[in-house]
């Protein structure tokens, strides 16, 4: 560590046990799954797999690094909008990796539970579950939480873990590949994403517009890279309002771009079937 970054407040590098264990968890539980425990008659396309493995090994790294150090300590001990990128990462980014990244018939195991799915069937229905992820993550920016979250480590890892069910519920009607909790129609979809959009808008107006420091703990933080509280609640509500927009209108053009690529490749089918009649 330089005398640089001990002027600048850069907090020392310390593991972060909890989150290993839950990454080697993650990882060694999936290897294990997909290699062990596959059906013997379930087809493998050995493409499609590789991209699934990818897609949730991208989500454990995006877990990992803003779960360790040095950005998490940042995000909790100096910085508030680094605070805000952890919670985008860990609702909009990490739950639809893993969901994408799950196997079928590996995510059917996890719901084959009578009590799972009478659980999270009604959780997941779109309705309930934008109700639900709206009130999570607008609650976990209230003065009053971050404070609790910062301050007591074990409410920090609680309301992660709600923040990360939360999401992993409100993405399941997007991404569900099993007919249990049916996933919705490509139109749908995307109204439902365009909802979610409109939601990091009311945290983003009274962090950026705000002329005074909102959350007192920050306020009180040391001050690292020059940037000063009001700036960094600034930042904050620009990440909040951009990075969340950018990623769900991301998914949305991508959605839109298959769904017409669907629908065109559809219309090719039903000309050929016309013209052998």
């Amino acid at each position: 560590m330089t005398g640089l970054e001990m002027q600048a407040g850069f907090p020392p590098w310390h593991p972060h046990w909890d989150v290993w264990a839950l990454v080697l968890l993650l990882g060694g539980g999936y290897w294990y799954a997909t290699t062990r425990l596959r059906p013997v008659d379930e087809e493998v396309d050995t493409v499609a797999a590789k991209k699934k493995a990818l897609a949730f090994g991208v989500g454990v790294l995006v877990l990992w690094f803003v779960s360790d150090w040095p950005f998490n300590d940042l995000a909790e001990e100096r910085l508030f909008f680094l605070h805000t990128i952890e919670h985008l990462a860990l609702g909009l980014v990490v739950p639809p990796l893993l969901l994408v990244g799950t196997p079928a018939w590996l995510l059917r195991k996890v719901f084959a539970n009578r009590f799972t799915i009478r659980v999270f069937r009604p959780l997941a229905q779109p309705a309930s579950a934008f109700f639900l992820f709206t009130v999570i993550f607008a609650g976990m920016h209230w003065p009053q939480v971050i404070t609790l979250m910062v301050t007591v480590p074990l409410a920090h890892f609680l309301l992660h873990a709600l923040l990360i069910t939360a999401a992993f519920i409100t993405w399941l009607p997007v991404f569900s590949p099993i007919p249990e909790i049916p996933r919705m129609k490509p139109g749908t979809r995307m109204l439902y994403l365009a909802a979610h959009s409109l939601l990091p808008t009311v945290p983003a107006s009274f962090l950026t517009f705000g002329r005074t420091p909102i959350y007192r703990v920050y306020e009180q933080a040391p001050r690292i890279w020059g940037i000063d509280a009001l700036t960094d609640q600034a930042l904050a509500g620009l990440v909040v309002k951009l990075g969340g927009g950018a990623v769900l209108w991301g998914m949305i053009t991508v959605m839109w771009f298959r769904w017409y690529a669907d629908e065109k490749r559809w219309d090719r089918i039903e000309q050929d079937l016309r013209n052998v009649q």
